[in-house]
């Protein structure tokens, strides 16, 4: 069995600490990346929906580099979406100026609620690094 290191990123330590689940599991060359959404490191949720889009996107990047991995090593990306159909226009506007186009796959789902109130959006990837 290969070894599992737990990545967490500096910003992260008090997501870490009070929640008790790692922003993301490495195993061989592979990294498990939980989902990740738009907050700042003291764990306030971004109000404004696309500075809330970019936020989450600068984190699933944190994740990634801390992890040795970047967006060009992602092979699956997930996303879950509160009011798909509203929000999904801006965020895939923001998603193609920030994230590779047509270099993984992709699975977008409508959910009712995410974690915390006012949060729009949880990116969550497998990344390779090759």
């Amino acid at each position: 069995m290969e070894d599992r290191q737990i990545v967490i990123p500096d910003d992260m330590k008090l997501l870490f600490e009070q929640t008790g689940y790692a922003p993301a599991v490495k195993v061989g060359q592979t990294l498990y990346c939980a989902g990740q959404v738009g907050r700042t490191p003291d764990l306030s949720v971004v109000e404004d929906p696309e500075l809330q889009f970019l936020a989450a996107w600068r984190n699933v990047r944190l994740v990634l580099e801390t992890g040795g991995c970047s967006f060009g090593d992602v092979v699956d990306l997930t996303t879950y979406h509160i009011d798909l159909q509203r929000t999904l226009p801006l965020f895939r506007k923001v998603k193609d100026n920030v994230f590779p186009r047509n270099t993984c796959t992709w699975t977008c789902i409508g959910v009712h609620e995410l974690a915390k109130p006012g949060l729009l959006v949880e990116i969550k990837c497998v990344a390779v690094h090759r």
